[in-house]
């Protein structure tokens, strides 16, 4: 199968009718399609582009339709999805290619009696277009939460929680970030390579890259870059994949040459290699998660980056009493909810809701108080996150300081590209620093007596 369209509906059908997860079904949807980099390309934009904007584009339908969106026949609502995401906001695609291949798709699709209303809602949303009376733009909206929301294309809890935080200027920023393609960082490997190395190899193949402030090991890669494993240094272990603030965790642990680190929540384990990196390789790295099939990822990447000190633990880190008074250090990347990546996982906003949020509160506040126990006297544990919830961050720390006397915020030492807070946990917001959110903090055990 070559049409990009079709491919991304097959995709985006199994996203709605099963509930997959966007990036499982495009996979899917690939394994059976040969297509050029371009299509590949509007594909996965029209996918994850569609499943994001969905609350905005059922609002479209429902001003435009006589029947709401939630009453259209799924399959047919979802191929208006994919004609009104292109129609809105996708430029580069002349309106009338984006109307003609919508109706085209309602017709092979099961829809061939209705491709004349397919037609007629599209272009009735261009002709509004064209005269500034956008149904997004032009509505009353009853209040901010709904505006944002519906404009921005996200739920209302979570519009309501980031207004309380930082207001309405800086949520609607915030929304628009979610809402960007995501970047593409990589962490240099200081044992096979160095910056200026890699930056020399990416520019003989013309891929335009910038270093990243406070972050020695990180390159941004700019514009389009085919497949990962095709670039250079790849296969030579010269770099992995991390975002930046992810990167910014492992420095904020610190970990030293000849020391026990352990990784209470290690795979796929992007921060479990950057600690053999800063360790020289020397020492030992404990690397725990209990989904057997994501630390066969991490092991990859360890022997891909050709890393000897990692040693592999699969089960839950609650169930290794082996462990205690064991590491120097300890780094819990604790399961959260993914509310600083919004714009890596185009699902992720339409799947949380506030009781979940508070069941991974319980979890990471249980995950924490037994990771302490690895700490020997005088250690160090540093508790992360990639949410910017405060429920799964501060509310956590400030319980788990309550009931442990013996442990205290150690404020960061070194230069970071993010200011920590009077508290001294450090949190990215994406729309203020230019990477994904996350949450930060370093504990320090004081000494027994």
């Amino acid at each position: 199968m070559q049409n990009p369209r079709q491919i991304a509906f097959l995709a985006l059908r199994e996203v709605h009718r099963r509930g997959a997860f966007a990036d499982a079904a495009l996979d899917r949807a690939f394994g059976n399609s040969q297509l050029n980099d371009l299509d590949r390309r509007l594909v996965t934009e029209l996918v994850y582009g569609s499943v994001r904007r969905m609350r905005s584009i059922d609002f479209i339908i429902d001003k435009l339709a006589t029947k709401k969106s939630s009453q259209q026949p799924p399959e047919l609502r979802t191929i208006l999805h994919l004609g009104l995401y292109q129609l809105e906001y996708l430029n580069q695609i002349p309106p009338s290619a984006a109307v003609n291949t919508t109706v085209q798709l309602a017709k092979e699709n099961g829809f061939s009696g209705l491709s004349s209303f397919v037609n007629g809602l599209l272009r009735q949303y261009i002709r509004l277009t064209d005269n500034d009376l956008n149904p997004l733009t032009v509505t009353n909206y009853k209040s901010t939460v709904e505006r944002l929301g519906i404009l921005h294309s996200f739920p209302e809890w979570l519009v309501k929680m980031w207004l309380e935080q930082i207001g309405e200027t800086e949520t609607e920023q915030l929304c628009e970030w979610f809402n960007q393609s995501p970047t593409i960082d990589l962490r240099i490997n200081p044992l096979k390579s160095s910056i200026a190395q890699i930056e020399a190899a990416f520019k003989t193949h013309n891929i335009s890259t910038s270093r990243i402030p406070n972050l020695p090991q990180a390159l941004r890669l700019n514009g389009s870059i085919g497949a990962i494993q095709n670039l250079p240094g790849y296969s030579e272990g010269w770099w992995t994949i991390q975002d930046s603030s992810a990167q910014l965790v492992t420095h904020l642990l610190e970990p030293q040459p000849g020391e026990t680190i352990i990784d209470a929540c290690a795979a796929p384990g992007g921060k479990t290699t950057h600690s053999a990196e800063l360790m020289q390789d020397e020492g030992t790295i404990y690397a725990c998660d209990k989904i057997a099939s994501r630390l066969k990822k991490l092991k990859e990447n360890a022997d891909r980056l050709q890393m000897k000190s990692i040693k592999i633990h699969t089960g839950d880190s609650r169930h290794f009493p082996e462990f205690v008074n064991l590491a120097d250090r300890v780094l819990l990347d604790a399961p959260c909810s993914g509310l600083g990546t919004l714009h890596r996982r185009a699902d992720a906003r339409w799947r949380h809701t506030p009781e979940n949020i508070q069941q991974q509160s319980q979890l990471q506040s249980e995950l924490l108080a037994n990771a302490a126990t690895f700490v020997k006297s005088g250690g160090v544990l540093v508790y992360a996150t990639c949410t910017i919830h405060p429920l799964e961050n501060e509310t956590v720390i400030r319980s788990f300081l309550d009931s442990n006397p013996n442990w205290q915020i150690e404020p960061p030492t070194i230069d970071l590209p993010v200011q920590p807070s009077p508290e001294g946990w450090v949190k990215v917001w994406p729309h203020i620093h230019h990477m994904d959110g996350f949450f930060m903090v370093r504990l320090k055990q004081l000494k027994k007596e």
